[in-house]
């Protein structure tokens, strides 16, 4: 601390020494330290949580209006031993975070939240404008020989789509899930991806979601979805230590396979968004693509979060519910003879809430958003399904089979789901937005990565229709 500072902060009351040294660090850019982030997450009644990863060796001051306050350790430095995951041991490696993670509740009336000379984006109270984008990690995946050309940004173009939508100003960013895909080493010879960092640890977490997202991280709040690369096989340590709002856990953070019953599986929460509107969020993350046997604890775990997240619906008349699977999605792939054949939504999910209720889904639910399936999708349906929105195509290698651009008229993504208006767009990156425009109105826009807009959608309580049938790449 230079002398001007100490001379300012003698001059303060003694009693008032300690907060005072806070305002201090904090009036004077205190900083994060290098390869840092920080961002806001939205929990548990849409409570904002500032969310801080440093190397720094404590937790930096965040200034909350007029007043100081360090942020709490929610993880400390760790290398965490080599755990069972979806790779063969000689394609792992251990998790290393060689970083501090912090965080600090942020009041509801706070009117501004700033870390050193960094702000902080707070929610509105209504929110109007939102950004929805999911599986954005570089693909780089021995056991199906994807490895996507990390270091080319036309092939691997999220930082370009997160700069595109933080320029439409959103008020809130919506992740349907799968953050993170750099699970194996780059091979010698694919020059692509040669040098990326690769395994669960915080430098590849770094490379595929806080480089390329630094504008959409600063530009808005986040609604942070689970997707299937966030279980506990895969990179579910950087999701609990990082990324999820709740608490973190011992036995709950993924670090012991033998925990997994507890580490893979969260309650359904619901953030607010003003004028009778919420949004649901609901961890499908570690489901399955099949029927799910009866005695599999996974039948027991999703019963349990369709009850929850029926009792959260009774709470607003316009209700969204985001989570990373599709169940009324439909999807293309090739049989042995090369013939499209069109998959439906996914069964994992249907066998569960299916069995609940013939819709799949609570009645005061009306738009659901989903990733997965690494296309854009719009369906509505004319049986009392609620929308689905599919947005995995945001940085992720695309899908290789294309949908048609009209769907044979049996086409069922669910039994009784009754296909109204169904739009795509396959072998493209980019955004998707939602603009309010009535209590349960919403004009939705797709944007590619240079943020031209390519589709425009109205959604009208569950239902919705898009302008094209399907967008052509450009």
């Amino acid at each position: 601390m230079n002398l001007s500072v100490i001379s300012f902060c003698g001059r303060l009351f003694v009693a008032a020494f300690a907060s005072s040294m806070l305002g201090c660090a904090a009036a004077h850019g205190q900083s994060l330290g290098p390869a840092a982030t920080a961002f806001v997450v939205l929990g548990e009644d849409g409570v904002a949580v500032a969310r801080a990863v440093t190397a720094a060796a404590r937790c930096p001051v965040i200034r909350l209006d007029n007043r100081a306050v360090r942020m709490d350790v929610r993880a400390q430095p760790a290398s965490l031993p080599l755990r069972a995951t979806r790779s063969a041991p000689e394609d792992s490696k251990p998790a290393v975070f060689p970083l501090l993670t912090c965080e600090k509740v942020i009041p509801s009336n706070t009117r501004r939240a700033t870390i050193g000379d960094r702000s902080l984006p707070l929610p509105p109270t209504e929110i109007k404008r939102i950004v929805v984008i999911g599986d954005t990690g570089c693909r780089l995946k021995k056991s199906d020989g994807a490895y996507q050309d990390c270091n080319d940004m036309t092939r691997y173009p999220f930082a370009k789509v997160a700069a595109a939508a933080a320029n439409w100003k959103p008020d809130l960013v919506v992740h349907v899930g799968d953050f993170h895909y750099r699970e194996n080493a780059c091979p010698a010879d694919h020059p692509g991806c040669a040098g990326s960092p690769w395994g669960y640890g915080w430098d590849a977490w770094q490379a595929d979601l806080f480089t390329p997202g630094t504008p959409l991280l600063q530009a808005a709040p986040w609604v942070m979805v689970r997707g299937n690369h966030e279980s506990c096989a895969r990179a579910g340590q950087g999701w609990w230590r990082m990324i999820d709002p709740r608490p973190l856990l011992p036995g709950r953070d993924c670090n012991v396979a033998a925990d997994d019953e507890s580490g893979d599986y969260s309650d359904p929460y619901a953030v607010p968004l003003g004028g009778d509107a919420q949004l649901i969020v609901l961890d499908t993350s570690n489901t399955s693509g099949v029927a799910l046997a009866a005695d599999d604890v996974r039948q027991s775990k999703y019963r349990d979060a369709y009850r929850k997240l029926e009792l959260l619906s009774q709470r607003a008349d316009f209700n969204m519910v985001a989570n990373h699977h599709p169940v009324l999605g439909v999807w293309a792939e090739q049989n042995k003879l090369g013939e499209v054949v069109l998959q439906p939504g996914n069964q994992g999910l249907q066998s569960v809430f299916g069995a609940i209720n013939p819709l799949f889904m609570p009645p005061r639910v009306d738009v659901l958003l989903s990733g997965h399936l690494h296309v854009w999708q719009e369906v509505s349906f004319s049986s009392p399904h609620p929308t689905q929105f599919v947005t995995g195509f945001s940085g992720t290698l695309e899908d290789r089979v294309p949908l048609p651009a009209q769907l044979p008229p049996d086409t069922a993504p669910a039994p009784g789901a009754v296909i109204e208006h169904h739009s795509s767009w396959t072998g493209g990156f980019g955004f998707m937005t939602m603009e309010r425009r009535g209590p349960k109105q919403w004009e939705v826009k797709v944007w590619d990565s240079d943020g031209r807009p390519l589709n425009t959608c109205d959604i009208d309580g569950r239902h919705s229709a898009c302008a094209l049938a399907q967008v052509t790449s450009q």
